[in-house]
């Protein structure tokens, strides 16, 4: 759950404590230093004579090519460590062309007869309510690629220089109201010990890249610029999503204790980290991260991962001005299953429309998207587009391990209806001798109430179930957790959620099929014994948080764990079970977090 913004009142005199968002985990202290992006804050409005908005036209497109060229070069000219992350850049690349931002951009300049600075401010202020009231995060925090991405038009618009850090000749803390990917790409890991934004996401680009780099970051301060003067003395804790500006002795002393065991702990784990997750009475567990991105698959793999877990693949669709062909899509797909192979690769179908409506599908507005026409439910009614997506995850199939998972069923009927498109794209593949692999692992997403009650009937027709904690949470106790009001009552522990995971793991291991959880719920360490009680012997999470799952996880022994779980599930409240939960386990895991 994301943490609230605010500004805490000072500690002790010249101490003061920004609340942020927890971007990155670790600890970093050092100096400020304030990147003064500005940006162009005023545009005027001026009006174009008939005879001139061809060429104001013409002015707007040179900018874009200008800006497309700029980041073409920042791609170009990225350090080694950086290049797995060049696809965000050249995403944006793709967005500077985008139907919404760019065609849009210029009819407002024709029908308004505006200047290109004003239609481009129109369109993207239109564009940002869009974004930031879906309630996925992830795709909400897309809106900070559309911001990057109009910002370097408009500076090229007004002649202004771009941001330009690469300079940086001593060790600090950046500061900024916001950071590209372009810009977080010009880093200097052995100068820059962390950053903090005014803007930005958790699952922004620029907070990816900081997981990635592993280097502390906290997000959506909201006043950090205004607040922090350079050279200020700055900790960030990255775990709680912190920045103490000018911290009494007293807060330096005890934060350079927790860095330093931060960093053992992490070189601990680190050399354990592609060991087997194997408890103390000898079961093995699979441990598998979660993906957006392609390029995210290194993340997994050098973190240890047992495979891809969940593998988002909305991003394509979201990024670009039409939906993807089928080789733009089986040659990422393919990217991803090589590097993992012979590891599992499980791809979840299209979950479009809804909450993460994408400009072009020229779908109606509905007034609750996410109950709406959104996932399977999109896709059924849409067969030539899933069909795309089919026949590129069957094609992808022939290079490594991969399965497949549809999201948000609800229904028996519609996983036979998934079943029989499958048979007929897989028929259409191999009349056309296109070499694909049919026989692979087809699963669902359980993450609907309707879902984990047919679960006996659903179970005849699937290989494996995959337990989406967060929407299960969210549609079971009705609560919206962007909902600041109630996102409170968001709660995994809550006895509800326990007895809905123990009913699907009793017909998982009834049916003889297979069983994981890719909910927020497996990433973190004080829920394992839960989960191993509950029968849950393969979990996906954040890359970063394998390795500390991992050794939470050698930690344990299955039998105890079994042992307790009916403790656990006899309490009455989500306080009930945490209490008794901290009482067995608590001491044993506190040496695996990552903060004492």
């Amino acid at each position: 759950m994301d943490s609230v913004n605010k500004t805490v009142e000072p500690e002790a005199e010249g101490e003061t404590l920004l609340q942020g968002l927890p971007a990155s985990p670790g600890i970093c202290i050092g100096k400020a230093y304030l990147v003064h992006q500005g940006g162009v804050t005023v545009v005027k409005k001026y009006f174009i004579h008939e005879s001139k908005l061809e060429a104001e036209k013409n002015r707007f497109k040179t900018a874009v090519k200008k800006s497309s060229d700029e980041l073409r070069q920042i791609i170009r000219d990225t350090p080694e460590e950086f290049q797995e992350h060049a696809d965000i850049l050249k995403t944006h690349v793709m967005l500077l062309n985008d139907k919404m931002l760019y065609n849009k951009s210029i009819d407002t300049i024709e029908s308004d007869r505006v200047n290109a600075e004003w239609a481009l401010r129109k369109v993207v202020s239109h564009l940002k309510p869009v974004f930031m009231n879906m309630s996925d995060g992830y795709f909400r925090d897309r809106w900070y690629d559309i911001a990057n991405v109009s910002d370097r038009i408009m500076r090229n618009l007004s002649g202004e220089a771009p941001v330009d850090i690469r300079n940086i000749d001593k060790r600090v803390i950046l500061v900024a109201q916001d950071l590209s990917p372009a810009e977080t790409s010009q880093i200097h890991l052995e100068r820059v010990k962390g950053f903090v934004t005014d803007l930005g996401g958790i699952a922004s680009h620029t907070g990816i890249i900081a997981r990635s780099l592993q280097i502390p970051a906290v997000l959506g301060l909201e006043t950090a610029t205004r607040r922090i003067k350079n050279d200020d003395l700055l900790i960030v804790d990255g775990f709680k999503g912190q920045v103490l500006i000018n911290p009494t002795e007293e807060n330096l002393i005890r934060y350079e204790e927790q860095r330093g065991r931060f960093e053992i702990r992490i070189a601990r784990m680190s050399r354990g980290a592609q060991a087997p997750a194997e408890t103390l009475d000898g079961m093995k567990i699979r441990v598998m991260g979660n993906i957006e991105l392609p390029e995210e698959v290194v993340s997994v793999r050098d973190h240890g991962g047992d495979g891809i877990g969940l593998y988002r693949t909305e991003f394509q669709y979201m990024s670009g001005n039409r939906f993807p062909t089928e080789f733009e899509l089986y040659d990422k797909y393919r990217d991803v299953v090589e590097v993992m192979a012979p590891k599992p690769v499980v791809i979840r179908t299209l979950d479009i429309n809804g909450d993460k409506a994408v400009s072009y599908t020229l779908q109606s507005e509905e007034a609750n998207p996410a109950m709406g026409l959104r996932a399977i439910r999109y896709c059924l009614k849409k067969p030539e587009i899933f069909k795309t997506q089919l026949r590129a995850i069957l094609r992808a199939a022939v290079h490594g391990n991969v399965r497949l998972l549809i999201p948000m069923i609800s229904s028996y009927e519609e996983v036979l209806a998934t079943k029989q498109i499958f048979r007929e794209t897989a028929d259409a593949l191999e009349s056309d001798g296109i070499p694909c692999n049919r026989n692979i692992d087809i699963g669902i997403m359980v993450e609907v109430p309707s879902t984990v009650i047919l679960a006996d009937i659903i179970a005849r027709e699937v290989d494996f179930f995959s337990i989406g904690t967060n929407d299960l949470i969210q549609y079971s106790m009705a609560i919206d957790r962007q909902n600041r009001q109630v996102a409170h009552l968001f709660d995994p522990l809550h006895p509800a959620i326990l007895r809905m995971v123990k009913r699907v793991s009793d017909v998982a291991k009834e049916t003889g099929i297979g069983l994981a959880m890719c909910g927020e719920m497996a990433g973190q360490p004080i829920n394992i014994p839960i989960l191993l009680g509950l029968g849950i012997e393969e979990m996906s999470m954040n890359p970063r948080s394998i390795p500390l799952i991992k050794q939470s996880i050698r930690a344990l022994s299955v039998q105890e764990t079994r042992d307790f779980i009916g403790e656990a599930l006899a309490q009455s409240t989500a306080a009930d079970v945490r209490r008794v939960l901290e009482a067995a386990y608590g001491c044993k895991l506190s040496d695996n977090c990552y903060t004492e």
